[in-house]
């Protein structure tokens, strides 16, 4: 057999394997569990940071103000040093739209130590705890949420025992860089931190989707939410390792009716996204860097180099293990895209996003290494692993 040949194999029995054994991550069926709603509902305070978000405030905090929810709750915005007028705008977007109460504060500048989003979470929980809620929601500033949101993630939190309730938001899939790099991004996701694992008591595997959190308050204080993540760069996957850390129950799933707001219309938008984070993804680390790079490339890339390699030499054993390698990753991602509602002739295009990934992580690994540290929002952070996650 050609070296060739041998990878391809490789590369195949990968995708087997990732079919089979790996939580069944290209599934998109692990929704909202139980809502069996309780006798009497529990009180709820709702923290959202938001730094120069009044692009996309008009869309989404409307949705929080009216949530239908039979229970005490209450919205505290933290304006974090915005310059765009977000908190004014919070306000006036309360007086005429009316619904829950809302609070807006202001942290000042986060210390040594903080990324700014965490410190605003931290100034909210500060706030809200005040009002002693059993529960906490925390929601970027640019998802919108249904009206029975809050309601239904109270409702399954109760019923299930969980401390955590966590929905990935539908991410905004309309220009054509977002139809082709958003799904995948989901796919990706949840193929490091199967959804099926995370909700499994007694499993090591721990994520959330920080754009809609649903924390029990009594966990900030056990697991040290946020004190004890205060510098990190991937603030939702680092809250729920810290609440399994401390012994809670933890559940996260794909939303029906929570969406982003926020637009990423151009590839630049997107890359942003990805690099901003992708290297303290792999702990700076320049050998796990060399692993997902070389990871990335016999997955995605090897099956269909040997479609063209294998049928441009002659070598059909080559070109047909490499095609069914393929047929199985378009296979596994086919389920995404239905649930964006996309075309399934993008499926085969999955290895060209992957590259565009490979590229962003390379991307971000160079810029940490370059010590330039990143910018967010006019806030330049001077250590590159204290950025703070979209939101």
């Amino acid at each position: 057999m050609s070296a060739l040949l041998w990878i391809t194999v490789v590369s195949l029995a990968a995708w087997c394997w990732l079919l089979l054994c790996q939580g069944f991550f290209w599934r998109t069926d692990v929704r909202l569990p139980s809502r069996r709603e309780p006798d009497a509902w529990p009180s709820v305070c709702v923290v959202v940071p938001a730094r120069d978000e009044a692009a996309v405030l008009p869309a989404s905090l409307p949705s929080l103000l009216a949530q239908d929810y039979p229970g005490r709750a209450e919205v505290f915005l933290v304006d974090d040093g915005s310059t765009d007028g977000t908190g004014e705008l919070a306000r006036e977007l309360s007086r005429r739209h009316g619904g829950l109460p809302l609070t807006v504060g202001s942290p000042g500048e986060p210390p040594a130590g903080w990324t700014g989003k965490l410190w605003a979470v931290r100034h909210g929980i500060g706030l809200a705890r005040a009002r002693d809620p059993e529960y906490l929601l925390l929601t970027d500033a640019d998802i919108a949420h249904a009206p029975d949101s809050l309601r239904a993630l109270v409702a399954a939190a109760h019923a299930g025992g969980f401390d955590v309730v966590s929905q990935m938001a539908r991410l905004r899939v309309e220009s054509a860089w977002e139809r082709l790099v958003v799904p995948a991004f989901v796919y990706f996701f949840a193929q490091l931190y199967p959804f099926r694992w995370i909700g499994r008591k007694g499993s090591r595997t721990a994520a959330a989707a920080g754009g809609c959190v649903l924390l029990r308050t009594a966990m900030t204080q056990k697991a040290r939410i946020p004190d004890g993540i205060r510098h990190a760069v991937i603030d939702d996957v680092a809250l729920a390792r810290a609440v399994k850390g401390a012994g809670g129950h933890v559940w996260l799933g794909l939303a029906d009716r929570v969406d982003s707001v926020r637009p990423y219309p151009r590839l630049h938008d997107l890359w942003r996204m990805v690099s901003r984070s992708a290297y303290a993804q792999l702990r700076h680390n320049p050998l796990l860097l060399l692993g997902t790079v070389a990871g990335l490339a016999l997955v995605y890339l090897v099956p269909p180099a040997a479609v063209v390699a294998g049928a441009a030499g002659g070598n059909a054993a080559t070109a047909v293990a490499g095609a069914l390698a393929w047929a199985v990753m378009a296979g596994t991602y086919v389920p995404m895209l239905r649930y964006y509602r996309q075309p399934l002739w993008l499926a085969p295009l999955l290895p060209f996003t992957a590259l565009l990934y490979l590229l962003m992580t390379v991307d971000s690994a160079v810029q940490h290494y370059r010590g330039r540290g990143a910018a967010w929002k006019g806030r330049t952070y001077a250590r590159p692993d204290a950025v703070p996650d979209e939101g």
